[in-house]
């Protein structure tokens, strides 16, 4: 079976690259949700807590109940499942109906709606949310939002900053009039922290950026990461293809001359995309993915035992028109993962 190799030397770059605009390593909160981003869960949390990290971030309490061992405070941002938290995990709050389905002591993280539309308290729910958690006893630790458009140079970013420092200020007043700790507050996702000029909250959640991806639209410098994940894929058969003969699917793709092809254990089943024949891609070593990628195969111009398919997602992203974190996490679950150093 394929390999997925996890660079730890990569994966510290990146987090260091954090920690110059946050300070302390307590202000760093990685986002592991589906699986980490397709790196693996158990494996990303492990390199994490060897470097320090103290947070994380997860979407259900059945993620979060497998790191659990890893880190003390794990933020879950949308479990639909009502359960007893024998953890310290702080639960988001998408919706004030939300309230009503927590037990009581409950840590919670308020989301608040400053322009994405997606989940959250709108801000003029804000104070109803607070009494009415503050009346079922659940605990308010966090106060967080989501940018919508943080990797542009758009009005709406500085516009939902504003609307959310006005739910920041109005959430800390009304907790201390009701004698409530003043939650933690967290705003920044990786394309807003990297473009940070005075960090001030209280931490950031690291998603893409720390497994090496942030790109920004016109005007905005990238930043210097590093990508974590490789994919190396093993030879099952090799051949002579001889001129004219054609391979795969559909046999989209004709030999011009007579050459050296080989299979490999890997296809979209596993999460490697499908290629067709409208578009082309070669890897790193600069070898031709030949014709369709199959289920479980794909084809390429040489016979090596071992290739690395990919260990930068960037220009397959490009090919398939997507976006470079969709493509890691429809890795396989099953796919053995290895740390490097």
């Amino acid at each position: 079976m394929s390999t997925i190799y996890l660079s730890k030397k990569n994966l510290f770059h990146n987090l260091d690259k954090a920690l110059s605009i946050v300070k302390e390593k307590s202000k760093l909160a990685p986002v592991l949700k589906d699986n980490a981003y397709g790196h693996g869960l158990v494996e990303m949390a492990s390199l994490l807590k060897e470097y320090g990290v103290s947070k994380a971030v997860v979407i259900t309490c059945d993620d979060a109940e497998k790191i659990k061992d890893f880190f003390p405070y794990i933020i879950v941002l949308a479990d639909t499942v009502n359960a007893s938290y024998s953890h310290d995990f702080h639960i988001a709050i998408n919706g004030i109906e939300q309230l009503d389905e927590l037990p009581a002591n409950t840590n919670i993280h308020i989301n608040c709606d400053t322009g994405m539309h997606r989940n959250g308290i709108r801000p003029d729910q804000l104070e109803s949310c607070i009494r009415g958690a503050h009346e079922r006893k659940l605990n308010i630790t966090g106060i967080f939002t989501h940018f919508a458009s943080s990797y542009m140079v758009t009005e709406s970013f500085i516009t939902q900053n504003e609307i959310y420092s006005v739910c920041c200020e109005k959430a800390k007043k009304l907790c201390e009039k009701l004698s409530l700790p003043v939650p933690s507050v967290h705003s920044c996702n990786t394309s807003a922290l990297f473009r940070a000029k005075n960090f001030t909250d209280d931490f950031a959640r690291l998603g893409s950026g720390m497994y090496g991806y942030c790109t920004y639209g016109k005007g905005l410098k990238n930043p210097d990461l590093k990508p974590v994940l490789s994919l190396e894929t093993n030879l099952i058969s090799s051949r002579i293809l001889k001129k004219g003969q054609k391979i795969g699917y559909g046999e989209t793709y004709e030999a011009k001359e007579d050459m050296q092809v080989g299979t490999y254990d890997i296809g979209y089943a596993q999460g490697f995309p499908r290629v067709d024949e409208t578009k082309i891609y070669h890897t790193p070593d600069n070898y031709r993915l030949l014709g369709r990628v199959s289920m479980d195969y794909v084809s390429l111009d040489t016979n090596e035992k071992k290739v690395i398919l990919f260990n930068n997602v960037s220009g397959l992203a490009a090919l398939h028109k997507t976006i470079t974190i969709q493509i890691t996490c429809s890795l396989s679950p099953f796919l053995k993962r290895i740390i490097i150093e």
